[in-house]
């Protein structure tokens, strides 16, 4: 008997232990949730995903080159505008070759800062639309009209029952989701609570019951709308995005060095915010879109796909920015002229008229202040105009 109850003792303690453990790591990821924007920590944070959530490697292929060319002249207002607004990387690049690269506030203790890599946030949709193109093209997928449901059938009884692929594209799938960073009971950051003590983000998005509207009656930027687009895209093929996402587009591109997806607890890649690359590979990214989805050789994707992705045919309201299939469409902007953008200052600008893409990465925290987003954009066209010159 006291040998069977001193073997209990001994299994309770090594419950308790791995239970210790377990419960530690998960509060160290919520720690990290919590202060992932401080002010001490942001500039690190964005380069240091990998060491605070779970990730999947991908492939990036054999590196493709990037020359450099003549040296441009920034825009005056350069130096103050990076100081503002943190920015922490700028690349340019016109006709494919490099006219401008610098790395701001780096830290010297990080290495070269142009091998770390850096969040997307919201970029990665843009990657996101360039898979959906090309698995159409393929036939994997039947059209941009099919129901979610039919390709992800556990959204069948939500929210998303009535929405198709092209509405969750679009982010005009009518789903009540609040997208407020700065309200700590939102939406995006009860979502990103989830991700970081390892839950489901499938099941978030199952989870959610309400509409606002019809499906393509109204805009409304809803981040959960791409994780259903990489529910469809993982339904369509039975493989993974992150498997798909280096097959299709990121070894044709040749990166380095091989980029990541931040994931859920169940190895599903973060589609909607969560790829890390060096800023280089975002301008490699951008200038095969400048081209019209040839890059090293190779049509990566087709030009009617690019087209149709970066027209501003979402139901925006008007006098707002454009947006099409997560790809925006500053106003003004002339044909060939639209934009990835991410959070905290994350942009991937292109003008395929000029042949020029401009990679900035940055870590804002007042990105959301009234009048950033404009002085953001006025100063991308600024130095796309500067880089043709």
């Amino acid at each position: 008997m006291r040998k069977l109850l001193g073997r209990g003792l001994l299994l309770l303690i090594l419950i308790i232990a791995v239970t210790a453990v377990w419960q530690r790591e998960r509060l160290v990821r919520l720690s990290a949730v919590n202060s992932l924007f401080s002010e001490e920590r942001i500039v690190q944070n964005f380069t240091s995903m990998s060491t605070m959530f779970e990730h999947t490697a991908m492939e990036g292929g054999t590196p493709s080159l990037l020359p450099q060319g003549l040296a441009m002249q920034l825009p005056t207002a350069w130096d103050d505008f990076a100081g503002e607004r943190h920015v922490t990387a700028l690349l340019v690049l016109h006709n494919g070759t490099i006219v401008h690269e610098s790395y701001p506030l780096a830290h010297e203790e990080q290495g070269d800062p142009a091998a770390l890599q850096r969040i997307s946030w919201s970029v990665a949709k843009s990657f996101l639309s360039v898979l959906t193109g090309i698995l159409l093209e393929e036939g994997a997928i039947d059209s941009l009209d099919d129901p979610v449901t039919k390709y992800a059938p556990d959204l069948a009884g939500t929210a998303y029952d009535q929405a198709t692929l092209r509405h969750v594209l679009s982010m005009s799938s009518g789903v009540v989701f609040d997208e407020d960073y700065l309200d700590f009971w939102s939406d995006i950051n009860h979502m990103g609570r989830i991700l970081a003590l390892g839950g489901s983000m499938d099941g978030f998005a199952a989870g959610l019951s309400e509409t606002y509207t019809a499906p393509g009656a109204e805009w409304q930027y809803t981040s959960i709308d791409t994780h259903v687009v990489g529910m469809v895209l993982r339904g369509a093929t039975g493989r993974s995005v992150a498997d798909l996402m280096s097959e299709k587009v990121l070894i044709p591109l040749g990166l380095d060095p091989a980029p990541y997806y931040v994931t859920d607890g169940y190895d599903v890649a973060f589609v909607l915010g969560g790829l890390n690359m060096t800023t280089r590979d975002y301008a490699r990214f951008g200038a095969m879109m400048a081209a019209n989805g040839r890059w090293n050789g190779a049509q990566i994707v087709s030009p009617d796909w690019i087209a149709a992705s970066t027209a501003p045919t979402a139901p925006t309201a008007p006098g707002e920015i454009g947006y099409g299939f997560q790809w925006w469409v500053p106003q003004g902007s002339e044909l060939g002229q639209f934009m990835g953008r991410g959070v905290y200052g994350q942009y991937l600008y292109i003008d395929q008229t000029r042949n020029v893409v401009v990679a900035l990465n940055a870590a804002d925290r007042m990105f959301r202040n009234p009048g950033v987003a404009d002085r953001n954009i006025a100063m991308l066209r600024q130095i796309a105009e500067a880089a043709a010159q």
